[in-house]
């Protein structure tokens, strides 16, 4: 008996030390590839660009283009995510949220981010320009160099960077929308002042949970510099105010119809009380809540729009 308890313990110790094993090298390494492209975010941005193409086609869907359209700000994406960080490796070691990205954490190198940001951005730039069309291809540069060579300097420098930021992180969706139109006409820059408006609650709860790692990094977010929340607040609401009634313009437009309307109505008043809350409460705790209403926000309002548009 005291034999097979003994065989049966060695057998845990060895599957516990197998499990303990650290990943191998080249393992540790595709996956610090893959978390350098940040694949959520990168899908939010492909959604937005993807409702854009929809949004923007005026007879039936053409697949291949909306394929070729994903696939290269999938990419594009991809290179600004892995550039950004590669900009940012030495503040992205200051805090905890970022400390174990794979360039602070040196599961890669500097040099092979760069390398890789800049191939991705390359082929992806390629991409566009020839299976898409040119003037989606100038937009994604726009965003390239916005994101990288403005607002990611800016975060040390002003608060004004997040109004800044967001001007590229609402081009996917005017792509999107180029990329099927090949113009720039006002649905597009409906879709676009959208995308522009909801980023301001949305980044100011990450910031507002976040601030402590901030301030230490020296990153000028808002909620650094208002360490009582009043004026994050009062501008959490004011972006979320105006972002309802934008929010209606596809169906004034005639670009989608009445369940997106009253679906929006819906879905905005929520966003509304989430983002209320957060101002009068002022916690963590809030904040949170209203960035999880932003995520959920977002994908279910450019859904209905889609799917009402279609239909």
């Amino acid at each position: 008996m005291g034999t097979q308890t003994k065989v049966i313990t060695t057998s845990k110790e060895i599957i516990a030390a197998g499990l303990s094993q650290p990943r191998p090298r080249s393992q540790s390494q595709v996956s610090g590839f893959i978390e350098l492209t940040k694949p959520r975010i990168t899908f939010l941005i492909v959604l937005t660009a993807a409702a854009g193409y929809c949004m923007g086609s005026s007879g039936p869907l053409n697949y291949l283009g909306l394929l070729n359209t994903a696939l290269g700000i999938t990419i594009l994406s991809s290179g600004i995510a892995t550039l950004n960080q590669y900009l940012e490796r030495d503040l992205d070691g200051l805090m905890h949220r970022t400390a174990k990205r794979p360039l602070p954490s040196n599961r890669l190198s500097p040099l092979h981010a760069l390398v890789f940001g800049l191939l991705l951005s390359a082929i992806a730039e390629a991409y566009i320009a020839i299976l898409v069309n040119p003037l989606t291809a100038v937009l994604g540069l726009i965003g390239f160099a916005s994101y990288l060579f403005v607002y990611t300097p800016l975060k040390t420098r002003t608060t004004l960077c997040t109004a800044i930021g967001a001007i590229p992180g609402a081009i996917p969706a005017l792509m999107g929308w180029a990329a099927v139109r090949g113009n720039l006409s006002m649905g597009g820059w409906v879709l676009f002042a959208i995308l522009f408006l909801w980023q301001f609650p949305h980044f100011f709860a990450i910031a507002w949970m976040y601030r402590d790692d901030y301030a230490r990094a020296g990153i000028k977010m808002l909620p650094v510099i208002d360490p009582e929340g009043r004026i994050t607040g009062q501008q959490i609401v004011l972006y979320t105010v105006m972002l309802v009634p934008v929010s209606l313009l596809p169906k004034v437009l005639s670009l989608s119809g009445n369940v997106y309307f009253y679906g929006a109505i819906v879905l905005g008043l929520v966003f509304l009380f989430f983002s209320i809350r957060t101002a009068v409460v002022r916690s963590s705790i809030e904040a949170r809540r209203l960035l999880q209403a932003s995520v959920l926000y977002l994908p279910l309002l450019l859904i209905l729009m889609v799917v009402n548009q279609l239909n």
